[in-house]
């Protein structure tokens, strides 16, 4: 519980315990303890949540779960670090970014300035076994992902919400589309991007629904 930054302890507040975090991170620290490779590193585990707190968020970036290769995950969705090849679906997500918004690709794969500035880059399940993709989709992160959103729904300030992929968007009954927006869209994997992403102009829609809120460069 420690290792989850204090300003969303009291944030989420009551919402912890009906989400069964501690069970959930038992799960975890089980695998750890096994010896199994678990992704992101464990110092890692909630950076998204470090690095945005939740009166900073202005923009909920929603996936489905970490990459699962070595080198990758950081704790930010679609995130790796700098010098890090692009993984295909953030290469497809750099190429609607630049299409959207104008912008070059960028030269390194970090998302650490988009979180810096209001983009809550969290995945749906936040851990994963390496090499075994959706292998801790049912250790309760969801439920704790839930716990999220729902909080961040209560907030008067309004918050725009990209659901990308099929994980992301069974949340959408989660949130009130009365005083916040939503977009969801396909995964931008390469198996569904073709199928909507690319042309989608989730970037500029989220700048327009903010009002002069503009996503940083990378």
């Amino acid at each position: 519980m420690e290792a989850l930054p204090c300003a969303w302890r009291e944030f989420l507040g009551g919402e912890l315990d009906s989400a069964g975090f501690d069970a959930t991170l038992e799960r975890v620290a089980a695998e750890r303890a096994a010896g199994l490779q678990v992704f992101p590193p464990e110092g890692q585990l909630f950076t998204a949540l470090r690095l945005t707190p939740p009166e900073a968020v202005r923009v909920v970036l929603l996936g489905q779960d970490p990459y699962h290769d070595d080198g990758q995950a950081e704790g930010l969705a679609f995130s790796v670090a700098p010098g890090v090849k692009f993984p295909p679906s953030l290469r497809n997500i750099f190429k609607e970014y630049a299409s959207d918004l104008g912008r070059e690709i960028p030269l390194s794969g970090s998302l650490r300035n988009w979180a810096a500035n209001g983009v809550l880059l969290l995945n749906s399940v936040l851990s994963v076994r390496a090499h075994e993709a959706g292998s801790h989709r049912k250790f309760g992160w969801e439920r704790f992902t839930d716990s999220v959103i729902r909080s961040l729904n209560r907030r008067a300030e309004p918050v725009v919400f990209l659901l990308w992929g099929n994980f992301a968007i069974a949340k959408r009954p989660l949130i009130d589309e009365s005083r916040h927006r939503v977009f969801e869209n396909v995964h931008p994997s390469p198996l569904s991007a073709h199928r909507g992403f690319f042309g989608s102009r989730p970037f500029s829609q989220a700048e327009q629904a903010l009002d002069g809120w503009k996503w940083p460069e990378l």
